[in-house]
């Protein structure tokens, strides 16, 4: 008898770890979840986190914390800078509604087709001024401060000047700047900002070295000071914020950035900068089983998840397994489906062609897309779908459609594409990410960018310019929808989220890293609503990631059946994806970096999650 239950207790622990490898479920989270009542503030860097606190300390609101949350990390150069663009969703519980902000640069004037194939360039640059779009996330901060925050710019501003001024630099900024130390010094502006030690062995800031930026220190005391003056005249808040935004965009800092970009070869004018504005939108939205999830316009990737979780929502994925191979290849075909769909059909929609989103989101046409998924193998031939008769209409680009796959789209070169770094890293680095969330009900969403290490600094104004550029196509037959034009937006991989469920948020969820972002989110919310993780378990869970997509950076190459998967996913599950097509590889972490907030409406409290992945980490209160 005591035999039996000896036996009995082996097999169920026996049966207990075959079930938890199977699934790869983690048993335990390496960093716990964060906890709060009165507010939330989770970022890229512990630092940045801390500045949302002291924000929060002093009764700003969500969305004044995430602004100071921002100008941290472009002060940090945590794979952004300030001459990048930032995209945010903001929930305002005072009239229930979800607002988009678009504060991504557009093509300089001068910025053509012609311009750049006269180069022999087959995209834009991927680093220096002819990469640049103009800055956005200025703006975007001081519009977002202006229309929903309560604090004024000096206040917001005050933890970006402190560091400006000499913060302890961290090795992951430091080590990048010795890495890319050789194309830096192409710059001169860039190379007195940061290389301090030049001719040395170590020509970058050391780990724990104070970083000092007097150029940008000055750029945003310029701001403040006019900010000051323009209340001491009379004007209120919000006017006083955007006399700010007009020195920025329109005086003395827009000249200097002119200029110097000019002088460097770069061609965004003056006139670039002060007609450019920040736009206030209207998401997209579709209804998961019961939850709203909203993102960002065509104008980003963001579409990509609500496509895919309308296809998704035809299949069983809870009953198919947590990681199971059938749940990986449903969901990697479904994201081979959206994605190729954005390669076509994806751009800015203040310009012609109009893209056929009504389509594209319709349940009728993820109906259709979902019968395009072959059970047993990948689909190496997955183009884009036609959307158009789900808004009554014809497709005036099906020739060019029916040909994308076999023509216009680049496969990676000849190779190993996981030995090859490059290619890698410009699919999975670069922005970061901001959630925040306070006791009055603000909500705030974020995925700042562009001006990473290494940048190409704008003169005396210590501003990192873009390289968002290369996201365009110079080929119609690529993509009709995201060819370059002078004053265009690039369709970027940027994208926050937001989710709500009777129309009230359940979840504030972002991620860095290019085409992966909208891979790893839709994981990370299949992991709370299908399989019922905790916020900080679905943050860490291992996720895939496919490579079947036409890369958004670079050469924008692809790699059909290209597939990372996690070191932990079980030798069976990696032997019947490999029978079914895939190109396999592993890591040793793929669940990020995720930031996220859910919201304990039963208990009134908050939980905040942020991946086992990177620095990214957060503050409760």
């Amino acid at each position: 008898m005591k035999l039996l239950a000896v036996f009995l207790i082996f097999v169920f622990f026996a049966r207990l770890a075959v079930s938890q490898e199977f699934n790869n479920l983690p048993v335990t989270t390496q960093k716990p979840p964060l906890h709060g009542r009165h507010w939330m503030a989770i970022t890229g860097k512990p630092l940045a986190a801390t500045a949302g606190a002291m924000i929060f300390a002093q009764g700003g609101n969500a969305v004044d914390a995430s602004c100071s949350m921002l100008a941290a990390t472009c002060t940090m150069w945590d794979v952004l800078s300030w001459g990048g663009e930032t995209q945010a969703l903001l929930y305002n519980p005072t009239t229930k509604q979800v607002i988009a902000i678009n504060a991504l640069g557009v093509a300089p004037t001068g910025a053509t087709v012609e311009f750049y194939k006269s180069k022999g360039m087959k995209y834009p640059p991927e680093y220096g001024p002819l990469a640049a779009v103009t800055p956005g996330t200025p703006g975007g901060l001081m519009v977002m401060l202006a229309e929903y925050g309560t604090m004024s710019l000096e206040e917001v501003l005050s933890p970006a000047l402190q560091m400006a001024a000499g913060y302890p630099i961290e090795a992951q900024a430091a080590n990048s700047i010795e890495r890319e130390k050789k194309r830096i010094q192409e710059w001169p502006y860039s190379r007195a900002v940061f290389l301090p030690h030049l001719g040395d062995d170590r020509e970058a800031p050391s780990a724990g070295e104070l970083f000092v930026q007097t150029d940008l220190l000055n750029t945003l005391r310029k701001l403040v000071e006019t900010e000051r003056e323009s209340l001491k005249k009379g004007m209120n808040r919000r006017d006083a914020i955007y006399a700010a935004n007009d020195r920025f965009y329109k005086g003395d800092i827009a000249k200097e950035i002119a200029r110097s970009c000019q002088e460097q070869g770069g061609l965004i004018t003056e006139q670039d900068l002060a007609t450019w504005q920040v736009k206030i939108e209207e998401p997209l939205m579709t209804n998961y089983r019961g939850i709203d999830v909203y993102k960002l316009q065509q104008w980003t990737q963001g579409p990509v998840m609500l496509q895919a979780l309308n296809i998704l929502e035809n299949f069983d994925l809870k009953g198919m397994g947590y990681n199971s191979t059938n749940y990986v290849h449903t969901v990697y075909q479904a994201l081979n489906l959206a994605f190729a769909d954005r390669d076509f059909y994806y751009g800015d929609p203040a310009f012609e062609p109009v893209e056929p989103m009504k389509g594209l989101l319709s349940k009728e046409y993820a109906k259709q897309r979902s019968k395009l998924i072959n059970p047993s193998k990948n689909d190496v031939t997955i183009g884009p779908g036609d959307p158009y008769p789900f808004e009554s209409k014809e497709n005036p680009f099906k020739d060019q459609m029916n040909k994308w796959t076999q023509s216009t789209v680049p496969l990676h070169r000849s190779g190993d594409p996981f030995s090859d770094a490059k290619y890698m890293a410009e699919v999975q680095a670069g922005t970061t990410s901001i959630v925040a969330a306070d006791k009055e009900g603000w909500v705030v969403s974020m995925t700042p960018s562009g001006g990473w290490i290494p940048a190409c600094i704008a003169g005396r104004t210590g501003i990192g310019l873009s390289q968002r550029m290369q996201a365009f196509v110079l080929d119609e037959a690529q993509n009709p929808f995201n060819v370059l034009e002078p004053g265009k937006r690039p369709r970027v991989t940027l994208t926050p989220s937001l989710a709500l469920k009777d129309g009230v948020p359940i979840l504030s969820f972002a991620k860095q890293a290019g085409d992966e972002q909208d891979q790893l989110l839709l994981q990370f919310f299949l992991n709370m609503v299908e399989f019922n993780m905790t916020v900080q378990e679905a943050c860490e869970a291992p996720s895939f990631k496919t490579l079947q997509m036409h890369s958004s950076f670079g050469a924008h190459e692809k790699t059909p059946g290209g597939l990372t998967l996690n070191e932990l996913t079980s030798p069976w599950v990696r032997k019947e994806l490999g029978r079914m097509g895939y190109r396999l590889n592993y890591q040793e972490r793929t669940s990020g970096p995720i930031n996220a907030i859910w919201f304990d409406r039963e208990h009134g409290t908050m939980w905040g999650g942020s991946s086992n992945h990177g620095e990214d980490y957060g503050i409760g209160w």
